[in-house]
């Protein structure tokens, strides 16, 4: 198992004194706080999206018992649109302080975040199905020029470290840009996606089990989209992890 490691705390507490920093979530100054650019006391509010969810998709059920008596239903949105993946799972709620510390890990370079997300990841991983292969979501080589790394290519690189399983790169591509789907309304959300990924060399993926992954799961329509173009290609089963979830 992959072991994580935070610098020394004589080692943070000079550099929050050197270079003053205020929680990204809560703004109080940083001193001795192991996790970059968050308070302790905010991280640990970190808590994984609690059960039940659907079987598919992962969205949580508003009640207590909606499984016990049927264990496979699925929620209104899987029935009306099955997914092409087999089964998708989020580990924690899209909120404060994770919220800010994705956007921050995404938008504004800071890949120091890498380890303390795979960190909260590691603990809250479901049980898996037997996987071949993973593989994270692409971005456009416009977007990769502009961000200048892909972050579920980080988390996934990490991921595969830990599970000791293969990570497959290269072969399903972004060939549209699109814009990001949380600037979106629902109903653009589900058609932004259509036709923007394609597989560069089927052999490599004929009858693999891949395991996509992502940082956030907004509507689903990105990990449909890519399982459906995988399927398409000659894939096995496709499954899906996220970070978070939008709730």
């Amino acid at each position: 198992m992959t072991q994580f490691s935070s610098p020394p705390s004589f080692l943070r507490k000079f550099l929050h004194v050197v270079f003053p920093t205020l929680c990204g979530s809560c703004q109080t100054p940083l001193w001795d706080d192991p996790v970059p650019f968050f308070c302790q006391a905010c991280w640990n509010t970190l808590e994984p999206i609690p059960s039940p969810v659907c079987p598919r998709c992962g969205r949580p059920f508003a009640s207590p018992i909606s499984l016990d008596h049927s264990p496979t239903h699925e929620c209104g949105s899987c029935r009306k649109r099955p997914p092409a993946f087999s089964q998708a799972w989020s580990l924690f709620p899209y909120q404060s302080p994770l919220k800010e510390a994705i956007a921050s890990f995404k938008y504004r370079g800071r890949r120091s975040l890498t380890t303390y997300l795979i960190q909260a990841m590691v603990p809250a991983l479901p049980i898996l199905p037997v996987i071949d292969v993973l593989m994270p979501v692409p971005l456009h080589p416009q977007r990769l020029r502009e961000r200048e790394y892909n972050q579920s290519l980080l988390l996934a690189h990490r991921l595969s470290q830990h599970l000791q399983i293969p990570l497959l790169l290269s072969c399903l591509l972004r060939i549209r840009p699109t814009v990001p789907q949380t600037s979106l309304s629902k109903n653009e959300r589900l058609t932004n996606l259509r036709r923007a990924f394609a597989v560069d060399d089927a052999s490599r993926i004929t009858g693999k089990r891949i395991l996509l992954i992502d940082d956030v799961f907004t509507t689903g329509t990105t990990l449909h989209e890519c399982a459906k173009t995988l399927r398409k290609a000659g894939s096995g089963p496709v499954y899906g992890l996220t970070l978070a979830r939008m709730l």
